[in-house]
Formats: C-alpha cells, sequence, structure tokens
C-alpha cells in the first residue's frame, strides 16, 4: 500500500499537516494557532478558551436543521518519545511518517497517531461538503496526556452539543462507554554525596530496547518495566554485594508509558566486580525468558565507567528495597460481567531519575472504582514513607460510568452492525478518557468513544492501522446521519 492509496484521502491529507506542527503536550500553541486560523479561513465559527481548547462549530446540511447537536472530540497534543539514537527535536521537526505494509508509521518517533487521527477526522469532516449531518461542534482539548488540564479547565458553557463521539480510541469495532479514573503519584528521597570507600570498581549497567507501551491499555500486556528489572537485579546484588553503593538511576520519560529503557551506576569492591558481571548475565538471560513472548528486543549491556560520588548508604539501600517492593501491574480485575474482564486497578512505575541531592520517582495508578484508586494511591504512598521518602499522590481525573440507557451507544451499535454484519464489542477501557471529566461537568451528555486501531502508543513503535480509518470514518458518517 503506497501513499496515493491512503484512504479516505481527506482524513490522510489533513493527519499529514497535522503532524507537521509540533504539538507536545503543555506546548500546543501552534496547534491552537493553526486550528484557529484554520476555522476562521473556512467561515466557521471558531472559538479558543482561556485554557487552550478550540471549539470549531458548523451548521447542519440542508434538511437535518432541527437534529441535536453532535460534538466530536478529539485532543490536539501528542505523547513525545524516540529512540535513543534518533536526533529529533519535538518542538521544531515534523513527524516523518512512512507506510510499512497495511501499518503507518513514524520514522524513529512516536506517530502522534495518538490522536492526531481523530483530529484530522474532525477536520475532513468540517471540509466536506458532500455528508449529511445535524449541527456539529468540533472540539480540540489541549494537554490530554500529561493529566487531561485541557478537559479540566474547561468551563461547563463551553460546549452545547447533546451527545458526544470522543475519537480517541485505539481499536476499530470496539465501542467505549466507560473508562478508569487516574492518579500519579511522586516520591522523594533526599540525601548527601560521599566518595566510595577506596578501591571500588565503577559499573553502568544499561536495559533498553523493551517494548513498553500505554501504562493503561497495555498494563494486562505482560510487558517488562525497566524500572522494576532493574530494580529487581540491585536487589539481588544488595543481598549478594552488601557493600554495594549506588550511584544514579535513571529510567522512563513519561507517567503514562512503560519504561523502555534505563540505567544506573554502581560501585562494588574491586574483588566482586566479576561476579556482579556473571549475576548480570545470568539476571539477563532469566529475565529474556520470562518476557520471551513480548519483549524480544531486549539490550543488556554492564562496562565500567568512571568513579563518581555516590549515594549516601542508608537512603540508596532504602531506594533499592523500595522499587523491589512497589506495586507494579494489574491489582483487581472488574467483577462487572459488562466489562468482560477489564483490568479494574492497577499501578505502573513511570520514571526514576538522581540528581546531585535527590531521587525523583514518578507512579501512576487506575481504576474503575474511585475507592480502589484512593486505596491503590495510599498503598503506593505508605510504601515509600516506610522507606523514608516524602510522597504524595495528585487529585487526579475520574473514571466515566457506563450509562444504563444510551440512545447514541445503541445509534452507534445498529450503524456498525449495518455497515459490517457483525456485533462491535462494547466494552469500557482501563485508561483515562477526557469522558470521566465531561461526565462531571455535563452530566446530561449522552457519550461513547471509538477510533481506528492503533498499536504500541506512547512508544516509538506506534503504529496507525490504515484501513481501519475508511472503517471509522464509514462509521461514524452514517452515525451522523442517522442521530
Amino acid at each position: 500500500m503506497n501513499k496515493r492509496e491512503l484512504k479516505p484521502a481527506s482524513v490522510f491529507e489533513q493527519f499529514a499537516k497535522i503532524n507537521s506542527i509540533p504539538r507536545p503536550s503543555k506546548r500546543e500553541e501552534k496547534m491552537i494557532d493553526y486550528l484557529k486560523t484554520w476555522g476562521e479561513s473556512h467561515g466557521l465559527d471558531t472559538r479558543v478558551d482561556e485554557t487552550g481548547n478550540v471549539i470549531i462549530r458548523k451548521p447542519a446540511t440542508p434538511g437535518y436543521e432541527n437534529r441535536k447537536t453532535v460534538i466530536l472530540q478529539s485532543h490536539m497534543d501528542m505523547v513525545c518519545d524516540k529512540l535513543v539514537d534518533v536526533p529529533f527535536d519535538f518542538d521544531n521537526d515534523p513527524i516523518q511518517t512512512y507506510v510499512d505494509g497495511d501499518w503507518l508509521r513514524a520514522k524513529g518517533t512516536t506517530l502522534g497517531a495518538d490522536d492526531g487521527i481523530g483530529c484530522a477526522i474532525e477536520l475532513a469532516i468540517l471540509e466536506a461538503t458532500d455528508i449529511e449531518h445535524g449541527p456539529l461542534e468540533c472540539v480540540f482539548t489541549r494537554d490530554e496526556e500529561t493529566g487531561l488540564s485541557g478537559a479540566e479547565g474547561m468551563k461547563s458553557d463551553f460546549m452545547s452539543g447533546d451527545y458526544l463521539i470522543n475519537l480517541d480510541s485505539e481499536d476499530e469495532g470496539e465501542i467505549f462507554v466507560s473508562c478508569a479514573g487516574g492518579r500519579n503519584t511522586t516520591a522523594q528521597f533526599t540525601f548527601q554525596r560521599e566518595s566510595a570507600p577506596n578501591g571500588f570498581f565503577f559499573m553502568r549497567g544499561q536495559l533498553k530496547g523493551l517494548t513498553g507501551g500505554h501504562s493503561g491499555d497495555d498494563i494486562n500486556k505482560k510487558r517488562a518495566n525497566a524500572i522494576k528489572q532493574l530494580g529487581r537485579f540491585l536487589y539481588q546484588q544488595l543481598q549478594r554485594h552488601p557493600e554495594l553503593r549506588l550511584a544514579q538511576f535513571h529510567s522512563g520519560k513519561l507517567h503514562n508509558a512503560i519504561p523502555r529503557d534505563g540505567e544506573f551506576i554502581i560501585a562494588v569492591p574491586h574483588e566482586e566486580k566479576e561476579l556482579v558481571k556473571a549475576d548480570w548475565n545470568v539476571f539477563a538471560a532469566q529475565v529474556e525468558d520470562e518476557f520471551h513472548v513480548t519483549d524480544t528486543q531486549m539490550v543488556w549491556t554492564m562496562e565500567s565507567t568512571d568513579a563518581q560520588p555516590v549515594i549516601c548508604k542508608e537512603v540508596a539501600d532504602r531506594f533499592i528495597r523500595a522499587i523491589q517492593a512497589v506495586d507494579n501491574g494489574i491489582y483487581a480485575i472488574c467483577q462487572d460481567p459488562e466489562l468482560n474482564g477489564m483490568v479494574e486497578t492497577s499501578s505502573n512505575i513511570a520514571s526514576i531519575h538522581t540528581t546531585d541531592t535527590e531521587i525523583n520517582i514518578l507512579s501512576s495508578q487506575r481504576s474503575n472504582v474511585m475507592s480502589n484508586l484512593d486505596n491503590m494511591c495510599a498503598t503506593i504512598v505508605a510504601l515509600f514513607e516506610l522507606a523514608g521518602a516524602k510522597a504524595y499522590s495528585s487529585d487526579g481525573y475520574p473514571a466515566w460510568k457506563m450509562k444504563a440507557e444510551s440512545h447514541l451507544r445503541d445509534t452507534v451499535v445498529e450503524a456498525y452492525k449495518e455497515l459490517f454484519g457483525k456485533e462491535p464489542v462494547v466494552r469500557g477501557i482501563h485508561a483515562g478518557l477526557e469522558c470521566g471529566l465531561f461526565s462531571e461537568r455535563y452530566p446530561a451528555l449522552d457519550m461513547v468513544s471509538f477510533g481506528p486501531t492503533l498499536r504500541d502508543v506512547h512508544t516509538p513503535d506506534e503504529r496507525l492501522l490504515i484501513p481501519t480509518v475508511q472503517m471509522v470514518w464509514d462509521h461514524l458518517l452514517l452515525v451522523l446521519k442517522r442521530l
């Protein structure tokens, strides 16, 4: 499949334009300006709120003026991640895409289809002159990926529609009707640095090439977490080599991504260095075997490095024990049969970085049951407090609960069956969608979420299944006609 076969052409043309515009989370100003200028140049009612969300309204096509207003909603920001050895400036460089069979990918970076493809679908609908629909409000929110602050800052009079279709889902053929709430938990160890004892040998251990993924939607796929694996090795070595000293630990970038790589610097007595190297090789083989299905490209390296000041022994040991002990992965599965065994509650240790005087830790917790979210966060906080760190949880965002009755859901399901001759999957998602915040601010809104198939979002392996874009486009147009 080459570029001239990308269909619908209008959607992929819009997506290409969007990917030429830098739009990291919290730095979406260029995208906001583009959307505002685009809407006004097309003669459409366009508004930017004080938070930076953009709404573009399009009147109904003739004969549909009395229909209820439909809101189409996507987020304009993207997760910015790249391969370690790829030079790229997300604040200035356009995303470079290429076609790989049925998939659209980016060259060494995240693709930005989460949620640039949703934005592209909205713009293509706004520009089209040959589709049938009632009044439309196309909404583009900012900063979804780092805390949903665009949706959080939206006032209750910004949108006025009756139905909302969120275009930020990643599995074609699945209609999402609920989502998890989430919070971030941070911890900080403070310390003084000191010189390592005489006769100590410094070593740098590095792990890279893990699959990673979305810390909500991929948490049930048993993918290796670089922080947990490196911490596990350090804890093992602390038992075998009690004099081990820690100088550095760095891993992870984003609160909502499973960390794919990381490194530490340690020092051990010179006579123990070969034992540590041997243990590293054995440990690497064991972990590769454990994750041989999900993580097939692991790269483990250990080499000597220059001496440097180390973290005081007491704090470093408490930190290593905490990383070994901290919950990571699935905590509970939904018992509601309508949610079909979905993950209910989880935690992901997302990033750790050391400075001259601090170790800073970021983790994220998710749950469809807010009381269990509180409990999961309290568990993480308590563990780090026991280890001597300062820890706290953010306010986070709410879950979106499924409505017992939904005309929008029924219409979406029937349209799908008519088009494709099969039942779509109706389910919840163990990830944060802005629908949770909208449900608080606009309690009467009838909402669903669907979109084309994406894989490995939030990583440089992010890819978009091209044929599903046409399927979602056809489905959405029929829904707009029927509502």
